[in-house]
Order: structure tokens, then sequence, then C-alpha cells
């Protein structure tokens, strides 16, 4: 996009093993990132039609800016989700956007379905439709180091597969990228599956021309020290996210044992410090980002007799310590890092993955289930039965695995539990129980995340907070973390990147914005994927709540049902106004 007033967009159709190149000026004012490809989504999608249809589409896109300034080192995706039914959006970083970049794209759209397992080799040069045969079966690790003998250009290369959960199609199924990093909500992974595409290794030699080099090298520098020498990013790469155990535990917002909890006993010993101090091995960066804030641990494990060990290394942060730590109940650092491998090698999402554990945990002793269908004896803090229950999701090995291979939404349509399955707006439950924000903003947010609008935060505010500041707050910062991730920005350098200085930085490459132009920006992409998501049927009316969450204290006590379900009437009623005002206006 730089020097240039189109997006550059490769089309691959995997049915026919064909492969088109356009020049897309009408996409050049969303710039990147999430806003270019919800509007590729938005005209590619087919309604009506399953998720999982080999017509749906995958959109990959970067922005203007990406890996040529500090910490922009996202790509985003966008998909039909086969977990929620409607708008799907994930993110991920490692070297996918600087392979993109250097491929000579800014967008990729795949279509169709191959005919057998299939992997895509994508270069500045060539597109190959590769045969997967022998890759089909094979878990995530198995499936990089295949690709890593075959194909050349390590330290260029991005390479982004899945795992035996995409293969079988479990709703919740990631595509990991680069090893450390993943496409990791709503199911992408599983959409991958559906199309027989196995994995993608993307890479190039393209130059990124930049006209006036003089300014760009001078706000590089000063993004550069506003990320190194200030503390705005600091806590990143010291203890990282997990420096939230101990935090949300001390004000009770840590979900424990399927939110029977909101404090863990054992918290202190699965905290950021612990890891630390007992686990942590190095750290590693995105590309184009000085921070290191992926934390790699390390435990030993026994593979046979006689004091055989060896040592295996995983990435962790806050997210999947709650998901498949504090929820499970699990008590050691050690633990925690086995069944996060075992997520891993499967390509699962984390989240998911432990939220769906923990409500079965408490079906299976309330007597919905039994041990016939969960084949493992699923009791919080028994690291081996969950890790048993993992591969049995994966594989989807009897009917209760295969309805659970759905989500929760669908477990408690067969089994029932509603009441303590761990939903907001379809999607499960991330690591946090703040408050009245939170709750309501991963309901509302376009990807049901919390880092749609990190009410979270919000809630975390030295204050109790007023209905209409609620709805303002999760309104005003899911459109400015558009801007964000329409230029794929990492949202943990988000105070580093004000509006100010993303102009700068666009202004420097000769992408001359205004202000007016991002709050242009913002509520075009807003409102667009809220477009895509009422094509789609969604909507959330009518829409309860689980009880489980008002049973147990927040950090400001237990919330009141009466006063969420009036925060989410207030936000329905504000924001279709705004999409009436603004679809006028179109």
């Amino acid at each position: 996009m730089i020097g240039k007033d189109f997006i550059r967009v490769l089309y691959i159709d995997l049915t026919n093993k064909k492969a088109d190149i356009q020049e897309r000026k009408d996409l050049y004012k969303y710039l990147g990132g999430a806003g270019v490809a919800a509007k590729l989504l938005e005209e590619n999608m087919k309604k009506g039609v399953d998720p999982l249809h080999e017509s749906q589409p995958i959109i990959i896109s970067i922005g203007p800016l990406s890996t040529i300034f500090p910490v922009v080192t996202k790509a985003v995706a966008t998909f039909i989700s086969p977990h929620t039914g409607e708008y799907g959006e994930s993110h991920a970083g490692g070297r996918l956007a600087m392979a993109i970049r250097n491929a000579g794209y800014d967008a990729i759209v795949i279509t169709g379905k191959a005919q057998k397992p299939t992997y895509l080799v994508i270069t500045d040069k060539n597109i190959e439709f590769k045969d997967a045969r022998a890759m089909w079966g094979l878990d995530i690790e198995e499936t990089g180091r295949v690709i890593r003998e075959r194909e050349p250009g390590p330290g260029k290369r991005s390479i982004i597969r899945i795992g035996k959960a995409g293969e079988n199609l479990v709703t919740y199924s990631c595509v990991n990228v680069d090893t450390y990093r993943h496409f990791g909500r709503l199911g992408i992974g599983t959409v991958f599956g559906s199309k027989n595409l196995k994995a993608m290794m993307i890479m190039g030699e393209e130059d990124l021309p930049i006209a006036n080099l003089k300014e760009y090298f001078k706000t590089y520098q000063e993004i550069y020290k506003k990320v190194t020498q200030t503390d705005a990013m600091a806590k990143y790469h010291e203890l990282g996210t997990p420096m939230n155990i101990k935090v949300l535990n001390s004000i009770s917002s840590l979900p424990t044992k399927n939110l029977l909890q909101s404090t863990f006993e054992h918290a202190d010993d699965i905290s950021g410090e612990t890891f630390a101090e007992k686990n942590l091995v190095r750290k590693v960066s995105c590309v184009g980002c000085p921070i290191g804030c992926i934390h790699i641990g390390q435990f030993r494990r026994e593979f046979d007799k006689g004091y055989e060990y060896e040592s295996i290394s995983v990435s962790y942060d806050h997210e999947l310590i709650y998901a498949l730590g504090s929820l499970l109940g699990i008590k050691t650092t050690d633990e925690v890092l086995q069944i996060i491998e075992e997520v891993e090698l499967a390509g699962l999402d984390a989240i998911t993955t432990g939220v769906v554990l923990a409500w079965a945990t408490e079906a299976l002793k309330k007597g919905l289930i039994s041990r016939e269908d969960t084949l493992a004896d699923l009791e919080f803090g028994n690291t081996m039965e969950y890790v048993k229950a993992i591969d049995n999701i994966a594989e989807r090995v009897n009917e209760f695995y295969y309805t659970i291979g759905k989500g929760l939404k669908e477990a408690v349509k067969k089994y029932g539990g509603e009441e303590f399955a761990l939903l907001y707006g379809g999607n499960e439950m991330a690591g946090y129980h703040t408050g009245y924000a939170f709750a309501l903003g991963q309901t509302v947010g376009a990807r049901h995340s919390h880092l749609d609008n990190a009410g979270y935060s919000y809630d975390q505010s030295a204050k109790e907070l007023k209905d209409d500041e609620i709805i303002d707050y999760v309104i005003n910062e899911e459109k400015e973390r558009a801007v964000l991730t329409s230029l794929c920005i990492c949202l943990f350098a988000r105070k580093v990147y004000d509006r100010p200085t993303i102009l700068k930085a666009l202004n420097a490459v000769g992408i001359n914005w205004t202000d007016d132009d991002l709050t242009r920006l913002a509520n075009d992409v807003f409102f667009t994927k809220l477009k895509i998501k009422k094509e789609l049927g969604y909507s959330l009316e009518n829409y309860k709540f689980p009880k489980r969450i008002f049973e147990t204290p927040t950090m400001w006590g237990k919330m009141d049902e009466e006063r969420l379900n009036r925060l989410l009437k207030m936000y329905i009623e504000r924001v279709e106004k705004e999409y009436e005002d603004w679809s006028r206006g179109k």
C-alpha cells in the first residue's frame, strides 16, 4: 500500500488450483488489517450457507505500517465462525505480516476446497498447491518440522498450520503461526480443515519503497524510544500478561473452578512470578517488535522408565494460565505447561478448551454426564485426566466429545447445565470476572472477545461506574481499537500509538490522513462488522447471561442481573441508532 493508492489482493481458488491478483483502489480507504479484512469478508461471504461450505472465504490482511514501525506486528484473519455461526476475526503475530508484505501482498482471499489435503506455498514469484496427504493426521509440531525440511527460507518464511482438531472440524480449532503465535479463537482452524488446507508457507524478497527515508527514520526512532525507554510496555517484557494472575486473585476477579470461585487458593503457585522463577527460559518477539512479550516456559517430562526425561518448551500467558490453570484447579506451573502443550499440539483454542473442560467437570459431578461419556475422571486439579480429555476432544472419539467439540452452546442443548456454562455472546469466557464492563464488553464485542473493548480494564478503575459511563466506554473503545487493528498495531502498544503518533507514522510514509479520517475509519469498520453480523442473523434480543456470573462475587461484589440486562438494552438502543445514522450516510 505504501507508495500506491490500492490494496493488492491475492485470490486463491483451492478447488481449481488457480490464483489471481487484483489491485483494489476501492479498499484503500480501509487502510488494511481489520478494515480491509472485514470488507473482503462482506463481499465474499455467502449468506445462509454453512460456515464450513467450500464457498466461504478465509481472509488474511496486513496493514500499511506492518513490520516497518515498532510493534506493528499483526496480521488479521476474518471468516464466518463455525463456532458462533457469525462474524469471525482473529489476530496473529510471528513472522506472518512480514512474509505477506515481502511476498508483495496486502491481503489474501482463499475460497474453494482442495480435492486432497494440500498446503500452499506463496512467494513473490509463484503460488504452489502442494500435496499434504503425508501430513494429514500430524500434530502442530510435526507438521511444522516437515514443512521446514521441505521448503526454503529460514528466518524469512512464515509457516501456519492446523492440527488434528482442525482436520476433525472441532469448531474451536486454531491456526498455529510460527510455533508460538496463533489465530486462536472462533475456529479458523476448522475452516482450514473443511477446505483440506493443512498449512501455508509464505515468504518473499520484495523491496518496500519509502519516498522520504529521512522523515521515516526520524519517526521510527521517536516511536522506538517511546516503546523501549518509557514504561508504556515494560510490563509485557518483564512478567508479561501472567502478572495478572496475582492481581486478579487479590481483587476477587480470577475465574476459578468453573467460576465457583473468583479467588484461587493456589494462585501464587501458578502466578507470573512463579513461572518466571521456576520455568521461564527465554523471551521471544514477533518480527518488528523489540519487547519480547512471548514468554517460553520449560518443564521436564519422563518419557521412559529408568529416569529418562525430556525438556519441553511451551509459551504461556495469562489467558492460558487462567483457562488451563485456575479454571481447572491446576496447582503447579509444570502441570499447567503440560496441559498447554497438549492443547498446542492438537491445534485447539486454549480458552474455549479450558472453559469446556471446566463445564464438563462440573456436569460430571452433578450427574448430567457419565464416566462413559468422558472416558476420564474429570476432577478439578487432575492434570492427567484433562490431558486425556483434550486428546479425546481433538479426535472426537465418541458422541460426547463430538458434541463438546462444537463448544458449550451445543453441549448445553444436549446435556443441560446452561446455568453454569461460561458463555458470552456464544463464545467461551475470557480470564476475567471483574464486573459489568467486562460482562457486557465480551457479550457485545464484534468477535465476542475481551480484547474487542477491554471492559475488564475499565472495571478496574478506582471508582464504581455509572451505566452511561460503561456504555460510552465499551462503544468508544471498540471503535478506537478498530483503528489500531486496521493498522495491525499490537494492542499491547495501544498506549504508544495514540492518534497523533498514528498520524505521524502514516504521514512519514506518504499516507496523509487527518484525525477526521481516523474517526471515519473507526466508524466504518465498527459498523461494517455489525452489518455482517446482522446479515448472518446475529441478534442480542432476548439474550440470557449465564446464572453463574451473578452467583460468584466480582471485585465490586456480586453483579445484579437486572442491571446487566439494562446495560445490554441501553447498548443495543444506542448502537442501533448510530448504525441507522451510519447507514443513511453511506
